[in-house]
């Protein structure tokens, strides 16, 4: 992965086992077996006969999915091939249909693999979407949301196993990474792949499959320092059914937050079965279910520096405010130091998400040259959020022992969504050069509806120890939406000459949107219901060039197009309902060098969004005219010696607002909230490997996020900070005393080692308060491989 967190741990021949979640971990450091590409020979060899050149094209040809690697949608297991420092030789069918790596790719593509899940300790997904370069990531008091080269929200996609839900705002969620096998990142307007929404890019998270072989045995089990625990268990390999392999995984985790009575419970089952007929044909049955259950941090309020007086922070925010919620004009704003633990969520809050999966389908390989794939799947989801959303100072003298404006707020969700994705892949010679054609068809008829509040309840409470109080009164309307979508999908690329390939595909994307909305007597509201459809084209064109062995240069041009809302539920009939429309240039290379010790990619971008809508205070959206987003990523990875690990990226963006212009002022040249113009992340580990004693490896990693704004307004500055992490681990290795377990890692962690204080988040929807980051944490977990 081109990105932090994804350094040469995937080295440990993570691709050379058919599961990363089936090897045996080594007990010491393995030596890095990936070559640099060599010279190509130019040397004319006699011509063979026509029936033999057949033979030889077909041979040399790039495999088939179907046969060398898992591209289908229902099939993104582990890839083989040999480890790269960056993990660029993974296959990435998130990314490309066509079954290459993102090294082959006119893209940026990144992926965190199941190995650096592990050893950075990469709990949750939050954690891991952190690990790539250019990315933050926060859980707003409704939402996952996450910030990807200029944008944030639902611009961001967020896809499973390479199927796209719905707006992230409302599908996104938090879960615990011991059931992925990876994360994989395709960075800039993606829609091609993904479909509506993918502006800043996309980010899929896979599963773990079946693979073929032994079963393997994996489980933990992990605590810290707030009194949480994690655990997980997981088997997979063959069965004694021949053609019949499986894959189990279920974790459960009981997280306690740094915020006083925060928790959340998670609980995620999946499974899967493949069952290959022929050598030809394969089936595969996928089931998941996830159910998480917490009681949320709804954010910190930003308070007056002359309020707070001694207890007034530095280094958290800075600016001044005029208050969101009410007139209040707070001048410059602080965050009070006696409420950096506070919890100002009423005490019958909760958030719930349950979520069931079901997809099937098969694989054939009709001819040595054609594949047809298809998956069918359904997806279900009830959510629920019964939260106070709003905590925001008041300076009205006569409440001066109340500051602090509470405003409650409910929403539910019940959601099914049924499709189908189909493709079919051909290989084939145009003029005598290499070509691969991918052409698809994906449908889904989307139900959503989402019981409400009709009202608001409110109350004022203190700053410090603020009673904390109950609901009260809820009253729900009701609102429904329905999509209808088919996408045909043409990509395509032509190998002119061995080292350098055009790439380009094209989707064509009808979908037709439905939506009703009644008040809490069930009567129409005004304008309800109404129906909208689109029919959105986009694409991209590229190229790579392998200059040099092991040096890929590319570009591209790519376009995006999502709903100009944001959300399918805030804009009103009144307001013009349309598509953005977005455009990306994008250039860059990627190297493997040093006889695969050590590897680089830089990438320079370019990206306009048009029609753009922007959240405000209150459930609202502004017409915001466009984003205009450019900057640059680095990341390199290497191994000196077998013994080091040393990994680093950086990422600069500058992202401004144009032609935001509204009654009494203007927000062009503003940047968009939550977006960092630099984010940097490094890190380092080395293993002793001490005869007389256990393999212990020790390291440690610094990320470093600049400024962020928490508003369009930009007067109000999450200050940048700097993190430390640092771990140690001890292998243990089969033996008498333990003879059940092939490895067993103890690993101690210590998160935030400074206990730094930052603003980690703000939702534009919340500008009052801003979300802060975790404070230091103690970890310790064993996990076994048997």
């Amino acid at each position: 992965m081109a990105g932090a967190g994804v350094p040469l741990f995937v080295a440990q021949a993570q691709a050379q086992t058919p599961s990363s979640s089936a090897r045996p971990a080594a007990n010491s450091l393995p030596p890095v077996t990936v070559d640099a590409p060599q010279k190509r020979t130019t040397a004319r060899t006699t011509r063979p006969s026509n029936s033999q050149s057949s033979r030889i094209a077909r041979a040399s040809r790039t495999p088939r999915p179907s046969t060398t690697v898992e591209t289908s949608p229902q099939s993104q297991g582990p890839q083989q091939g040999p480890a790269t420092p960056l993990n660029t030789n993974v296959v990435t069918p998130s990314a490309s249909r066509l079954g290459l790596t993102s090294r082959e790719i006119p893209a940026s593509v990144e992926v965190v693999g199941a190995d650096t899940i592990r050893e950075q300790g990469y709990h949750t997904t939050i954690d891991a979407v952190k690990g790539a370069t250019g990315v933050t990531a926060g859980d707003a008091p409704n939402d996952v949301s996450f910030s990807m080269r200029g944008f944030q929200g639902n611009q961001v996609n967020v896809t499973y196993n390479g199927i796209n839900i719905g707006p992230t705002g409302f599908t996104a969620l938090t879960m615990e990474t011991f059931n992925l096998d990876r994360v994989e990142f395709l960075k800039g307007p993606s829609s091609l792949m993904s479909g509506q929404g993918a502006v800043g890019g996309a980010i899929n998270y896979v599963t773990k499959a079946p693979h073929t072989g032994p079963i393997q045995n994996e489980a933990f089990v992990g605590f810290d320092s707030f009194g949480s625990y994690r655990t997980g268990y997981g088997s997979g390999g063959s069965t004694n059914i021949k053609g019949l392999d499986y894959r189990f995984d279920i974790s459960r985790s009981d997280v306690n937050g740094f915020i006083n009575d925060t928790d959340a419970r998670n609980l995620h089952v999946s499974g899967q079965l493949d069952y290959r007929l022929s050598e030809s044909f394969k089936v595969f049955g996928a089931v998941e279910y996830k159910d998480y259950q917490a009681h949320p941090y709804e954010g910190t309020p930003l308070v007056p520096v002359a309020f707070s007086g001694p207890y007034a922070t530095n280094g958290i925010v800075s600016g001044t405010k005029v208050s969101d919620y009410n007139p209040s004009n707070l001048g410059a704003v602080t965050i009070d130091s006696r409420t950096l633990t506070t919890n100002y969520n009423v005490l019958d809050n909760h958030k719930t998400i349950k979520e069931t999966w079901a997809r099937g389908g098969f694989e054939w390989n009709l001819t040595n040259d054609v594949t047809l794939r298809s998956q069918t799947y359904e997806y279900n989801a009830s959510r629920d959020w019964y939260n106070n959303e709003v905590s925001a100072f008041n300076t009205d003298t006569t409440r001066v022992n109340n500051p602090i404006d509470r405003e409650r707020f409910f929403v539910h969700h019940n959601q099914n969504t049924v499709g189908n994705s189909t493709d079919v892949t051909w290989n084939s010679r145009f003029f005598g050069m290499e070509n691969r054609l991918v052409t698809g068809v994906e449908a889904y008829h989307l139900d959503f509806t989402r019981p409400g509040a009709a009202n608001f309840p409110s109350d004022h409470v203190a700053l410090v120890d603020p009673d904390r109080g109950y609901y009260g009164l809820l009253t729900t309307k009701r609102q429904t939406a329905t999509i209808d979508s088919v996408a045909i999908n043409l990509e395509d690329r032509l190998k002119i000459t061995p080292t350098f390939a055009l790439i380009g595909g094209l989707r064509y994307n009808p979908f037709e949107l439905d939506r009703t909305s009644t008040d809490k007597f069930g009567a129409s509201n005004a304008g309800f219901p109404y129906s909208a459809s689109w029919q959105p084209v986009t694409g991209r064109i590229g190229y790579t060039w392998e200059a040099l062995p092991g040096m890929t240069f590319y570009s591209q041009y790519a376009t995006a197009s999502d709903l100009s809302a944001d959300s399918i539920f805030l804009l009103s009939p009144t307001q013009r309902l349309t598509l953005t429309t977005a455009r990306s240039y994008e250039t860059g290379v990627k190297n493997l060098l040093w006889n695969g010790r050590a590897e680089w990619t830089f990438s320079a971008f370019d990206i306009e969004r048009d029609n753009v809508y922007s959240a405000q205070a209150g459930q609202t959206l502004n017409l915001a005219g466009k984003v205009k987003s450019q900057g640059v990523e680095f990341a390199a990875a290497v191994r000196p010696i077998p013994e080091l690990k040393l990994w680093g990226n950086v990422a600069y963006v500058h992202a401004r607002y144009a032609d935001y212009d509204f009654t009494g002022g203007s927000f062009s040249g503003n940047a968009p909230p939550n977006i960092p113009a630099l984010i940097v992340n490094g890190g380092a580990s080395y293993r002793f490997l001490n005869p007389g004693w256990l393999p212990v490896e020790v390291g440690a990693s610094v990320r470093h996020v600049g400024d962020r704004y928490t508003t369009d307004a930009n007067t109000v500055t999450m200050l940048a900070y700097t993190t430390a992490d640092a771990f140690a681990f001890v292998d243990i290795p089969k033996s008498k005393t333990f003879p059940t377990f092939d490895n067993t890692r103890v690993t101690f962690r210590v998160r935030n080692l400074t206990d730094k204080k930052y603003a980690a988040w703000s939702d534009p929807f919340y500008p009052d308060q801003i979300f802060l980051g975790a404070a230091r944490t103690y970890e310790i977990e064993t996990s076994f491989k048997f």
